[in-house]
C-alpha cells in the first residue's frame, strides 16, 4: 500500500535588514564617475576618420548649392522636397516613400551584414561621443588631469576649465541643432 503524501511545511523566518547590505542592493546609489582613457592605434584612426566623413556630410549639405537652390532641402511650409535636381511634390509624395524605404533598407542591409562596423564607426551615438570626449579631453586634459580636477575644490582654474568645457558643449549642441534645422528651412535665410 502506498503511504499518503504528508507535506512538510517549512516555517518562514524574517531575515533582519542590515543597513550596510541595502544599500549595496539600492538602484539609485549614485555611481563614480566614468573617466575613459584615451587610445591610439589603426582603428581609432578610422574611427577619426569616419567621424570627419559623416560630420562633413551632415554640415555640409545644408550649404550645399545646386542649380541656385539648397541641394537638399525638405520645405515643409511650401510642400516641396528638393533633393538635388529631383523636386518632389505632395502628389508625388509616393517617390518619397520609395527613397526612404530603399534608404532605411539600405540601413538595414549594412547593419546586418556589418552592424559592428555601423555602431563602431558611423553610428551618431559613436561620433558625437566621440567628439565630446574630444572636447573634454582639450579643455581638462586626460585621464588622470580629469580625475585630478574633479577631486580639487572649486577655484578659478576649475570654474574655467569646467566653464570652457560646457561652453563648447553648448556651442556644438546649438551648431548641431542650428544645421538639423538647415535641412527644413533654407539655411542661408536661417543665418
Amino acid at each position: 500500500m502506498k503511504k499518503p503524501f504528508t507535506q512538510k511545511i517549512i516555517p518562514i523566518q524574517p531575515v533582519p535588514v542590515d543597513a550596510a547590505a541595502d544599500s549595496v542592493f539600492s538602484l539609485s546609489d549614485e555611481q563614480g564617475k566614468i573617466y575613459p582613457r584615451s587610445v591610439g592605434g589603426f582603428f581609432t584612426r578610422l574611427r577619426w576618420l569616419m567621424v570627419w566623413v559623416t560630420q562633413l556630410v551632415f554640415y555640409g549639405i545644408p550649404w550645399l548649392q545646386w542649380n541656385d537652390r539648397q541641394a537638399i532641402l525638405f520645405d515643409l511650409a511650401g510642400s516641396r522636397f528638393f533633393i538635388f535636381g529631383l523636386v518632389l511634390h505632395p502628389q508625388e509624395l509616393i517617390y518619397l516613400a520609395v527613397l526612404l524605404v530603399l534608404a532605411a533598407l539600405t540601413l538595414f542591409f549594412f547593419t546586418a551584414v556589418a552592424g559592428r562596423l555601423w555602431c563602431g564607426y558611423a553610428c551618431p551615438q559613436t561620433v558625437y561621443t566621440e567628439i565630446f570626449l574630444w572636447l573634454e579631453r582639450i579643455t581638462e586634459g586626460d585621464r588622470l588631469a580629469r580625475m585630478r580636477l574633479d577631486n580639487a575644490p572649486w577655484g578659478l582654474e576649475k570654474i574655467l576649465r569646467k566653464g570652457a568645457k560646457q561652453g563648447l558643449w553648448i556651442g556644438l549642441g546649438l551648431f548641431t541643432g542650428f544645421t538639423f534645422v538647415g535641412y527644413f528651412t533654407p539655411i542661408q535665410d536661417l543665418v
